[in-house]
């Protein structure tokens, strides 16, 4: 094997390594970022937050705009999920669960300022997918929480949740 092709190996290694690790932490700032701003202390909801949801927030569908139902009981939900779900993911606990949650409230905001989808919306959606995929990586409470329930089992690629198990390597013969 050449020294070009272990370099690679290794790059790869480390970058699987740390994927996960800065996928989550790039969806969740964002996210705690806006959270963090809508609230006026502990469960207290800025006023600001209300009159969003209620006047300013509408849907756009099929060409026309309509309002949110429900727009004091969303307004908390949103809040909290923009706080509990960031959180979850920069610790990695229930990550794959965090990012679908993240990617439903990114389709909600497209649908709320479509204009957005370029610069904010698609990425939001790329990253939230991206761990669902790959999962929450070896650096993560979800890896630690695995690796007790299994018994210190590995797991493919460190993901929590994965079912596949990795596989004993066969000797190679390095004399090719």
């Amino acid at each position: 094997m050449s020294a070009v092709a272990n370099g690679l190996r290794a790059l790869g290694s480390i970058a699987a390594f740390l994927a996960p690790l800065l996928l989550r932490a790039a969806l969740a700032i964002p996210f705690l970022r806006s959270g963090l701003t809508k609230w006026n202390g502990f469960l207290s909801l800025a006023p600001t937050t209300q009159y969003l949801f209620e006047e300013m927030f509408k849907l756009h569908l099929f060409g026309r705009t309509y309002p949110f139902p429900a727009p004091d009981v969303l307004a908390y939900i949103d809040a909290v999920a923009e706080i509990v779900l960031p959180v979850l993911l920069i610790v990695g606990l229930a990550t794959r669960l965090s990012a679908f949650g993240l990617l439903i409230m990114t389709g909600v905001i497209q649908l709320t300022v479509p204009d957005g989808w370029a610069d904010f919306h698609l990425p939001w959606a790329a990253l939230a997918v991206a761990l669902m995929a790959v999962g929450p990586g070896v650096l993560s409470l979800d890896w630690l929480i695995d690796r007790a329930v299994r018994g210190g089992a590995c797991t493919h690629r460190g993901s929590a949740d994965s079912t596949r198990k990795s596989a004993p390597r066969e000797p190679t013969d390095r004399g090719q």
